[in-house]
This record gives C-alpha cells, sequence and structure tokens, in this order.
C-alpha cells in the first residue's frame, strides 16, 4: 500500500492548523524562569522561558508591550499569558506572550500597599518626625550584606569624600527568613555605638528579594531610632516602606554615602573662599574705619580749643591787617589833605608875602591895615623877610580906592 507523501510546508501547515483549534494553546498561562532577553530595536521583545526540565521559545510584540509594568532580565521568575503558535517558515513553536507579571507581584504588592496604607494613617511618614542629616559626621553607621557591590560602594564613596571618617558596619542577612530581625539587630546595635547616621539598604533585586525591608517591625525599629537613617534599598526605581519612613531616602547605596559624608574637599574650598571673603572684608572694613577716623580727626581738628584759638588768632591778624591798610590810606588821605593845605596855607602865609617883598607893619602887638589906624610920630615896626625894623611916622597920606 502506497503511502501518502508531504511536503515540509504541508506538515508545519498541519501543525499551525492544530495549534489554533486547540482552545488551551490559543489562551495559556505558562510560569518559569526568564533567560536570553532581547530587546529589539523593533520593540519586540525576544526571551526564552525555562525550568528545571524544559524550554520554550518566547515574543512579546511592541503591540502589546504596554502593559508590562517591569523590565524583563534573565533570572526572574514570571508569568507569561499569551497563544502557542508555529512559525512555519522554522517549523518551531514558541508563546506569543500578551501579558507577563513577575511571580509574586500580584500578592506582594497588595501586602505592601496594604502596610503602606496603615502606616502613612499611624503618622509614621510624616515630615515633622523626620531628623535632619547632621552636615558633618565623624562616625558611619552601615547596616547591609557584609558581601556584594552595595558595601563596597559605600565604603568607597564615603572615603572618597571624607578619608579621615569612622566606618562601622553591621554584617546583617538582607535576604531570607532572617533577614527581619538581623537588619533590626543592626539598627539597635549601631544606635548603641553612638554612630551619627546610619545607612540601611541592600543592592537591587525583585520584590522578593527586598521583602525584609517592607516589613511592619523594621519600618518601627527605623522610626524608633534616635540615630538619623538613610535608607538605600535596591535602585532608583525600587521603593520599600522603610524609604518612607526613613529620615531621608537615596535611590542607591552610592548615593546613600554622597548624602551622609561631606565632601571634604569642598569643605576646605569652602573655607578658604570664606577666609578670602573674610580677609577682603576686613580689609575693607579697616579702609572704611581708617577713612572715618581720619574726617573725625579733621573734624575734632577743626573744633579743638587750640584750632578755636589759632582761628580766632588769623581773624585778629587779619583785623589787624585791615586796620594798618585802612590807617595807612586814612594817614596817606590826611597826609595829602594836610600837604594840600599846607601849600595853600603857605600861599597865604605872610611869610610869603615877605619872601615877595612884603612887609609886615605893626603898632604895639597890632597889625596895621590902614593909615587910618597911625598919626604922625607913631612908633612902628616893619617885619621884612630877614627881620624887622622900628620906624616913627611923620606924615601919613590916604589913597583912594
Amino acid at each position: 500500500m502506497k503511502q501518502n507523501v508531504y511536503t515540509v510546508s504541508q506538515v508545519n501547515s498541519y501543525i499551525k492548523n492544530m495549534f489554533a483549534q486547540d482552545f488551551l494553546c490559543s489562551s495559556i498561562m505558562i510560569k518559569g524562569e526568564l533567560s536570553n532577553v532581547k530587546y529589539h530595536g523593533s520593540g519586540h521583545i525576544y526571551f526564552t522561558l525555562k525550568d528545571t526540565g524544559a524550554a520554550i521559545s518566547c515574543v512579546m510584540f511592541a503591540g502589546n508591550r504596554g502593559g508590562l509594568s517591569f523590565r524583563m532580565e534573565a533570572g526572574q521568575q514570571v508569568v507569561v499569558g499569551g497563544s502557542l503558535d508555529v512559525y512555519e517558515r522554522d517549523g518551531k513553536y514558541q508563546l506569543y506572550a500578551r501579558q507577563i507579571e513577575r511571580l509574586g507581584d500580584g500578592y506582594l504588592y497588595e501586602q505592601y500597599e496594604k502596610l503602606k496604607k496603615e502606616l502613612a494613617e499611624m503618622g509614621m511618614f510624616d515630615a515633622a518626625y523626620k531628623t535632619k542629616i547632621p552636615f558633618y559626621v565623624r562616625k558611619l553607621g552601615v547596616v547591609t550584606a557584609q558581601t556584594g557591590a552595595a558595601v563596597r560602594d559605600i565604603i568607597n564613596v564615603a572615603k572618597r569624600r571624607n578619608p579621615f571618617i569612622e566606618i562601622i558596619l553591621y554584617p546583617a542577612i538582607v535576604q531570607g527568613d532572617q533577614a527581619v530581625h538581623s537588619i533590626i539587630n543592626g539598627i539597635h546595635a549601631l544606635e548603641r555605638e553612638g554612630v551619627d547616621v546610619m545607612i540601611v539598604g541592600r543592592g537591587g533585586g525583585s520584590i522578593e528579594d527586598l521583602w525584609a525591608f517592607n516589613h511592619r517591625e523594621v519600618a518601627q525599629a527605623v522610626f524608633d531610632c534616635s540615630v538619623p537613617i538613610i535608607s538605600a534599598v535596591g535602585h532608583e526605581t525600587d521603593t520599600t516602606i522603610i524609604d518612607y519612613v526613613a529620615d531621608l531616602r537615596a535611590p542607591t547605596p552610592s548615593a546613600a554615602a554622597e548624602l551622609a559624608v561631606c565632601d571634604m574637599a569642598a569643605v576646605v574650598q569652602q573655607l578658604y573662599d570664606l577666609s578670602h571673603k573674610v580677609v577682603t572684608a576686613m580689609l575693607q572694613k579697616c579702609k572704611q574705619q581708617r577713612l572715618l577716623t581720619e574726617n573725625m580727626a579733621l573734624k575734632l581738628r577743626s573744633v579743638s580749643p587750640q584750632m578755636v584759638l589759632r582761628q580766632h588768632r588769623m581773624r585778629i591778624l587779619s583785623l589787624e591787617e585791615q586796620l594798618s591798610y585802612h590807617m595807612e590810606r586814612k594817614l596817606a588821605a590826611q597826609q595829602h589833605r594836610l600837604e594840600i593845605s599846607a601849600s595853600r596855607l603857605e600861599a597865604l602865609s605872610p611869610l610869603a608875602k615877605l619872601k615877595q617883598g612884603y612887609a609886615y607893619v605893626t603898632k604895639e602887638e597890632q597889625t596895621l591895615t590902614s593909615t587910618a589906624q597911625i598919626t604922625k610920630d607913631d612908633q612902628i615896626r616893619i617885619y621884612l623877610q630877614d627881620g624887622y625894623a622900628d620906624a616913627r611916622i611923620e606924615e601919613t597920606y590916604q589913597q583912594s580906592v
């Protein structure tokens, strides 16, 4: 009996139809571990879903990524919902994902939101209860795993910013059943040690890995601690309950060290700048005070008794000079006037007349001006330029005018 012979395409098409007609394959939920995750430039995501015994190829097209709430990474436990189908060209079947959820996220997230709401209503997130991180920290406490990137990052950043800082590490268990009590014991131990600031945290991981930091007991220990606490749990996108309770939240352990430890190089530079400003201000102030002192000294000298006496003395000297000047002018004017008067008087003087050939005649000390004043035989005296002569009147003659 001759058997039917089929082409490869026919076989793959037949199998594809079988998958399409199977109700289970058209809508199925499969859980497993992610591996070989590749984000394609087109927006599609290619990955493999596996467990301990098998693996299946999967793809999520760009149009279905709207409901994806996290970035897929190898090692994550997920539940993938979609349909099984055959890619005819390669003859391989694969899961076409329409939705992906991290395994356990739904229940844990529900518990997270419930506790968050309760603690918020109790006021544990209130800013009034948060303590300010001191500027200069001498002793830094760290509650985290003894090994791992988190503690190395904190130590490296803290020592780079301040080589003299003392770091006390409490090697806590940060994942698993013993993590809650270990973290609480670490907080209490470092509080008794008297650290200035405490960093509580760990590196990134799944919500299950970080769950110890979402416990009520850990949140209460952080809230009750008298030492300022900086939470540094996971990556920047991870948020835990203690992030809300802590005095300050850092996106990463490295950022926590940046926030806790001041940069000594920047502090020294700031001190230098402030010192320069103080010196400049002091010099400027001294200059202003010197000018003010000089001005006050000038004003004081201007109102001092010595200066007043000097000013009065100068005024007296000025008045003396003015008086002397006016006196000299007055004397010169009077002298000139006197000279004019003397000249006029000299012109009227009998002596001057005598010099011109005139004579001055008196009778018994009486000046004679008319012949009516004398008679014959009267004795008269005749004054001439160089002396006088006595004479007797022999006869008088009267001349008509």
